[in-house]
């Protein structure tokens, strides 16, 4: 483990509501009801009492970062997101530089919501935004304008001044040079940070579903490889750093602590329906996951306090599992002392040795683990390979 971080903890809060589901998400993330509006004193007292259940994990931490995701954190009342962040401070407690991140969608912005979520405590927006272009927010099934997310942008800057937003790219039919001009409007807009992610198919999908039909034709490795290498130059040269292979911060200060805390294979609680969550308690990583149903999962919280359905001790070689592709992740590496302390004895000195004779690590230290940019594109193959 990292020694100077490990005793860091992270709180994941999903909100699993939508208004629409996109045709590329394979999230848990169920689409509202018009007829039925949510029952926002219900969800925050629920959230409230699963905290309140894992709280005792937290075995003296304090917590470092909050992240609200979903679904659209956006649709949660401030005064819903009020009562987990009082919660988390009254149960668990806060290190006084806390990030609290909540996601928000341009069509549930608006000044009133962003000041009450400010007042709130969050102190950092993530704004999904996902292109610039109509056609693109068209194909990709979302429900916002361009005119709408530069608006929300801007409405966002009047109330937080930590601001990521996200775009997706090598889109099918998406050229490189639209995607040059894209990119350059994006960073005239300046945000903090911002998560440029590769479009990719996944299972269970509308998209799926259309590239198995041939309606849809998805890039092919080489092609998305030579977006991504331009990409994280272009980044590189308007001053951003790409701290992990596909997040980017115009300062250090504006990186994301929380997901930081996923890379380094650190510790977090997970609330809500069908979050999941890592503990170290005696010594040993346990994984945690919720009930993925939202009506179920309140019906048993509030019979027994919590709706687990899984808590399971993770051996060492699901431990390198989880942490290989996310360590690799990040641009600077991490110490291979990192990952002994996590799998003792499993991780092969002579296939790390090949890697960095093949280029795809870096000969950077003996007691270092870290990817090149020919090996950033791959770096889920490479994680196979080292655990093989």
């Amino acid at each position: 483990m990292l020694e100077a971080d490990q005793f860091r903890l992270g709180l994941y809060v999903h909100w699993p509501f939508c208004e629409r589901r996109c045709p590329y998400c394979d999230f848990n993330v169920h689409e509202l009801d018009p007829d039925q509006p949510t029952d926002q004193a219900r969800w925050a007292a629920a959230l409230s009492a699963e905290l309140r259940h894992f709280a005792p994990l937290a075995q003296g931490r304090r917590l470092t970062s909050i992240f609200f995701g979903g679904g659209t954190p956006s649709l949660m009342a401030p005064e819903t997101v009020e009562a987990v962040i009082d919660t988390a401070r009254r149960e668990i407690g806060f290190l006084n530089d806390i990030e609290i991140t909540l996601e928000a969608n341009p069509t549930s912005a608006n000044a009133e919501r962003f000041a009450g979520y400010r007042a709130a405590g969050v102190n950092r927006l993530s704004l999904g935004i996902q292109s610039l272009r109509p056609d693109a927010l068209l194909a990709l099934g979302r429900q916002h304008s361009v005119d709408e997310a530069l608006a929300a942008l801007e409405l966002a800057r009047s109330a937080f001044d930590n601001l990521s937003f996200d775009l997706m790219y090598a889109r099918p039919r998406q050229d490189r040079e639209d995607w040059a001009a894209e990119l350059d409007q994006a960073l005239a807009l300046r945000p903090d940070h911002i998560s440029l992610y590769q479009l990719t198919i996944e299972p269970n999908t509308i998209f799926e579903q259309l590239a198995r039909k041939g309606i849809i034709r998805p890039k092919e490795d080489d092609e998305t490889a030579d977006f991504y290498h331009w990409t994280r130059q272009r980044l590189s040269a308007a001053g951003y750093h790409g701290y992990e292979v596909s997040n980017h911060a115009a300062a250090p200060d504006r990186e994301s602590a929380h997901n930081r805390l996923y890379w380094a294979y650190q510790d977090y609680i997970g609330i809500g329906p069908g979050a999941h969550g890592r503990l170290t308690t005696d010594g040993a990583k346990t994984a945690t996951r919720q009930h993925r149903a939202p009506s179920v999962w309140l019906d048993q919280v509030e019979a027994q306090g919590h709706a687990t359905v899984t808590h399971e001790t993770l051996s060492a070689e699901d431990r390198l599992a989880e942490a290989l592709p996310f360590g690799l992740r990040l641009t600077e590496g991490l110490p291979l002392a990192h990952f002994e302390a996590l799998a003792p004895g499993l991780l092969s000195a002579g296939k790390i040795e090949a890697l960095r004779a093949e280029g795809y690590l870096m000969a950077r230290d003996d007691d270092w683990l870290q990817v090149s940019d020919e090996g950033r594109p791959v770096i889920d193959a490479l994680a196979r390979y080292l655990q093989s």
